[in-house]
């Protein structure tokens, strides 16, 4: 039984409004993994917001590439990773970052955000160049029914 996801699956998925965890290498240490707020259209780039020169953007612009992964973490268990090369944009729009914003904030406290903490920030662009997937709902959906639950969805 295989549990990827299908092109348009994955990509649907990675739509929806999830905070994604980042990830970075860094030089002797272990990668950087941090929560972000993220903007993905199917078939489009991976928009990211951060601050310049923060350690993320001091990383990312070392390495060139990061990783996204975005996570379903009730049952049944899914999730979907990206990686792919960077490029900046130094002066980003406010609509840029309200794009963002908005997935995760009502309208009033996205303005707000993006108001409050547009100075310095730098928008990073990622095409995805390989994917990972995985949707348990098929198996989830078999376990319960063998201890007599119906899956969850």
């Amino acid at each position: 039984m295989t549990f990827r996801m299908s092109v348009d699956q994955r990509e649907r998925f990675l739509a929806e409004p999830r905070v994604g965890v980042l990830s970075v290498s860094r030089p002797g240490r272990a990668p950087l993994a941090v929560p972000i707020w993220y903007h993905y259209e199917p078939g489009g780039e991976v928009t990211i917001s951060i601050e310049g020169g923060s350690l993320k953007d001091r990383l990312i612009r070392d390495s060139g590439t990061f990783s996204l992964c975005a996570q379903r973490d009730t049952l049944p268990y899914a999730y979907v990773t990206v990686e792919g090369s960077v490029r900046w944009d130094e002066s980003p729009s406010v609509e840029d970052r309200l794009r963002i914003a908005s997935r995760y904030l009502p309208a009033e406290l996205a303005d707000r955000y993006v108001e409050d903490t547009h100075a310095g920030a730098v928008v990073l662009r990622m095409r995805p160049e390989r994917w990972l997937s995985t949707d348990q709902t098929g198996m989830t959906g078999a376990l319960l029914a063998d201890q007599g639950t119906s899956p969850m969805t």
